[in-house]
């Protein structure tokens, strides 16, 4: 007797996005596709069968905002980092890179960045991956063609803040910390002209224009500058509460409203505003979407910024950019998520080991601590506690973590439980409690700013194009991910 599948889940209860039920299915795979979705599936159609327990059947993450190799080498990063990433059921990585320190400590075109990039990834992701690319001197803007046409590179960012204020705090050198020259300007002018280019990339390529898009971090250096010289100068706040004040939500809603108005002005449609994290971000991310019906815009938040406030004591192991803020901005956030105002969510996993994290000679001082922080590991098992508290659910959950970044990015055969899509599945016992504990994650930061936290929903295996990757709390097998050109069919 033929065999049909190479590999039967049995006993799941398929979630997907754009739908309003949970069924109880078996799953059939073939070739890396998932052929056919029904319930009772014979045993004897499969070359393998995994029993899924009654567990719930998630299409796999894709997480959209990571940055792999910015703290430690690329090639090291990649293993770690993606088998954290497995673990808790993600299957789809894009990764923001960019020239200058940090990534590969180089400058130049990205005609000879991007071949060492593929370089150290090849072989060593266990799950896909794909990369963003922030075009930081003005050479680069003439290579973003390049990098559609020859690498399936279609997203770019921009840091709003990088031309005139530091990574992890206030600096004077950012034409040395981008390696760009002294006659190059990383500043308004720059992010226009980058959305011009997006632009002239749509009309020309129309097939791939709804994969297109400009991606940015919307804070802005002047403000960040002043503020963060009143709070030093002050020195009432400290720890998470000081860096949020000295990163004020109010510059975050005037960079969006700049952001917006060169949309508008370069006719770009397809905007991204990354890692939305206060109330007035909010409200000047939904009130642009009104004033500018046209753009497309996408509005992201993080697990982090979903998860902490200003009063954990996780302190400078939370440090991000923009900052951890408040309870109520977080209340805000998920206020905006059940309001569907938000289209994805991610982890913005920065892996920053111990050793660079924090001052060895002041370890609680904010201002020396690193900014950035990993939680690939985290995002569904996060989304689902505090989401599935809230009434949220799981088929909205699937559109905000798979399905919703799968389209906007290009990667269209994944995202989805479906015939003729990719056989990515995170299985997740939605009642199994557990408690964050570093130690016991895949990455190599070797602390969390989750630690003991009790999240409900925990991933349980995870299936990367019909493979397991990821089974019983042990990552299986070697490492399968492939590099995603998009726009994938």
């Amino acid at each position: 007797m033929s065999q049909p599948f190479d590999l039967i889940i049995k006993n799941v209860r398929v979630v997907r996005p754009k739908k309003t039920s949970v069924d109880c299915l078996d799953i059939g795979i073939k070739d890396g596709k998932i052929s056919r979705l029904a319930p009772e599936l014979q045993a004897e159609q499969g070359r393998q069968v995994f029993d899924g327990k009654n567990r719930l059947a998630f299409p796999g993450c894709v997480d959209a905002h990571m940055h792999i190799g910015i703290y430690a080498p690329l090639a090291e990063d990649a293993v770690s980092e993606s088998k954290a990433a497995a673990m808790g059921g993600v299957t789809s990585s894009l990764n923001y890179i960019r020239t200058g320190h940090y990534y590969l400590n180089r400058g130049g075109p990205y005609r000879d960045f991007m071949p060492e990039v593929f370089k150290q990834s090849e072989g060593r992701f266990w799950v896909d991956y794909g990369y963003h690319i922030a075009p930081i001197e003005a050479a680069h803007i003439g290579e973003m063609r390049d990098l559609v046409t020859e690498h399936g590179i279609t997203s770019f960012k921009i840091f709003m803040f990088y031309g005139g204020y530091g990574l992890h705090g206030r600096s004077s050198h950012q034409n040395d910390f981008l390696m760009i020259g002294p006659d190059d300007r990383y500043d308004i002018a720059h992010f226009e002209f980058i959305m011009r280019a997006a632009e002239r990339l749509m009309k020309e390529f129309p097939e791939k224009a709804p994969y297109i898009s400009v991606s940015l971090h919307c804070e802005l250096a002047e403000i960040l500058n002043a503020y963060t010289k009143i709070v030093e100068a002050d020195g009432k706040l400290t720890g998470l509460a000081a860096y949020s004040a000295a990163r004020p939500p109010h510059s975050e809603g005037l960079a969006i409203w700049i952001a917006s108005y060169l949309a508008n002005e370069t006719n770009c449609l397809n905007v991204n505003l990354l890692h939305l994290s206060s109330r007035k971000a909010i409200e000047a991310a939904w009130t642009m979407q009104q004033v500018f019906p046209h753009v497309a815009f996408r509005r992201e938040v993080t697990v982090g910024h979903l998860l902490l406030d200003t009063s954990c004591e996780c302190a400078v192991h939370a440090k991000v950019n923009p900052p951890i803020r408040p309870r109520e901005d977080v209340e805000a956030l998920w206020q905006a998520v059940l309001d569907r105002k938000i289209d994805w969510i991610v982890s913005d996993h920065a892996c920053c080991a111990a050793e660079q994290k924090w001052s060895k000679d002041d370890p609680t001082n904010i201002w020396l601590a690193k900014a950035g922080f990993g939680g690939t590991e985290y995002l569904l098992s996060g989304v689902m506690s505090e989401g599935g508290r809230r009434g949220m659910s799981y088929n909205h959950m699937a559109e905000l973590l798979s399905w919703n970044p799968a389209q906007r990015f290009g990667l269209l055969g994944k995202g989805d439980i479906a015939p003729g899509y990719d056989a990515d599945i995170a299985l997740v016992d939605p009642h199994a409690r557990f408690v964050v504990r570093a130690q016991e994650s895949e990455s190599h930061q070797g602390y969390t700013p989750f630690e003991g936290v009790e999240l409900t929903g925990r991933v349980t295996a995870t299936f990367l194009r019909g493979a397991a990757i990821y089974n019983d709390g042990k990552i299986v097998g070697p490492p399968r991910g492939e590099y995603l050109r998009r726009p994938l069919g």
